[in-house]
C-alpha cells in the first residue's frame, strides 16, 4: 500500500508540475546549486516589487507557459527582488528589470537592461546561450 501512494503522490507531483504556468523561479543558493549540477547559465531577473516595467514583463513574458519552456530549458531562472534583498556577486543595477547571465561558477557572461516583450526577449537569449 505504501510503494501505490508513494506512486501516487510521485505522479501527482509530475502533473502538477507540467501544469504548472509561468517560470519557476528559483532562489539565489538553488540557482547555483543547480547550474553547477547540469552546466546550465543562470538568468537572474534584478526587479522591485514596485516596478511597473518589471510586472508588465511578468505579465506578458514570464507567465507565458511557452516561454517558460523555452527559458527552463537552457537557463536557471533565479529573481532577486532588490526591495527585499541584495544582488549576489558583487552585480548592481541602474534601472530594473536588468538581466545578468552568469555561470555556476559566478562569471558574468551578460548584463542587460529593460523591458522585453516575448520576441525581443527570446532575440538576445539565443544569443546568451552557448
Amino acid at each position: 500500500m505504501n510503494k501505490l501512494f508513494g506512486m501516487l503522490l510521485a505522479s501527482v507531483m509530475m502533473l502538477s508540475s507540467l501544469c504548472a504556468d509561468g517560470v519557476q523561479w528559483r532562489s539565489w543558493d538553488a540557482g547555483v546549486k543547480e547550474a553547477k549540477e547540469t552546466g546550465k547559465i543562470i538568468m537572474i531577473d534584478a526587479m522591485r516589487t514596485d516596478c511597473h516595467y518589471c510586472n508588465d514583463m511578468d505579465k506578458a513574458v514570464f507567465q507565458d507557459s511557452a516561454m517558460a519552456e523555452y527559458i527552463e530549458k537552457d537557463f536557471i531562472p533565479v529573481k532577486i527582488n532588490l526591495s527585499k534583498e541584495a544582488l549576489p556577486l558583487g552585480l548592481d543595477v541602474s534601472m530594473t528589470p536588468t538581466f545578468f547571465f552568469v555561470t555556476g561558477e559566478g562569471a558574468l557572461l551578460k548584463k542587460v537592461p529593460g523591458s522585453w516583450n516575448q520576441t525581443d526577449f527570446r532575440s538576445f537569449l539565443d544569443g546568451v546561450k552557448r
